[in-house]
């Protein structure tokens, strides 16, 4: 197929119209921000472009909210992969994108859209601060949190981490608290309920599959801790937040 006479036509219109593309440089220089987890500067350069978002923008639909889910579609690849380059784990980078995306997809107004772009922004620039302040964290530190991680579905003790990486417990116990600033325990059941309530946002798993996922003893055990940590049940968790961002 032949596209150069559209493209022409359309280099055309843009000229006679005055219109100036913003140079990639200038855009790319704003996704290294978030690849840089630099969250105020990620604030500040959305708060300059959020109310004439468009300029220099081209058209991708000639629906308005389509044509910003395509551009919202375009940031966020642009957005995974730079980041992964800067160290964000691989499944972890595709697994935010795709949840981002399906929230744009959700969205029925432009302002709605703009507003999740700038959430999704900042959610990668925090989430690539965090990954240097671990880098700080020492070795053994850094692989006990991969390990629990990857072991979520167990139940994890730590005597089981310990022994994995042929530590001492007590050594461990007070490496991990002087470094986390949280004990091994604590850590465990942050993660796993944290795990949960992306469960409960984004899937239609059961409590009792879940409970099994993520390693408690049985539905019941997992209910009563998802309790104590959030302060409601699982059950009003998902009643509240089950897709309610994707709304309209």
């Amino acid at each position: 197929m032949n596209t150069n006479q559209d493209l022409n036509y359309h280099l055309y219109v843009q000229k006679i119209h005055g219109f100036r593309r913003t140079p990639f440089h200038t855009e790319f220089e704003k996704y290294m921000a978030v690849r840089s987890g630099n969250v105020e500067v990620v604030k500040r350069n959305f708060a300059m472009v959020r109310d004439n978002f468009f300029e220099g923008k081209g058209t991708l639909s000639d629906d308005p909210v389509r044509n910003m889910q395509y551009h919202f579609v375009t940031a966020a690849a642009l957005i995974t992969r730079v980041c992964v380059e800067g160290g964000l784990s691989h499944d972890t980078a595709y697994t935010l994108s795709d949840i981002y995306i399906q929230k744009a997809d959700k969205c029925k107004s432009c302002e709605k859209l703009i507003d999740l772009l700038e959430e999704m922004q900042v959610d990668f620039a925090q989430r690539m601060h965090g990954l240097k302040k671990e880098n700080v964290i020492s070795l053994h530190i850094r692989k006990c949190i991969d390990y629990i991680y990857e072991h979520l579905h167990e139940n994890l003790s730590i005597k089981t981490i310990a022994d994995y990486f042929d530590l001492n417990p007590s050594y461990l116990s007070k490496l991990f608290l002087k470094e986390t600033g949280t004990s091994i325990k604590d850590f465990v059941t942050e993660a796993k309920i944290s795990t949960a309530e992306n469960m409960l946002k984004y899937s239609d798993f059961s409590y009792l599959d879940i409970s099994l996922a993520l390693g408690f003893s049985s539905q019941s055990a997992f209910i009563s801790v998802f309790k104590k940590i959030k302060g409601i049940t699982p059950k009003k968790y998902k009643e509240e937040y089950y897709m309610s961002s994707f709304g309209n």
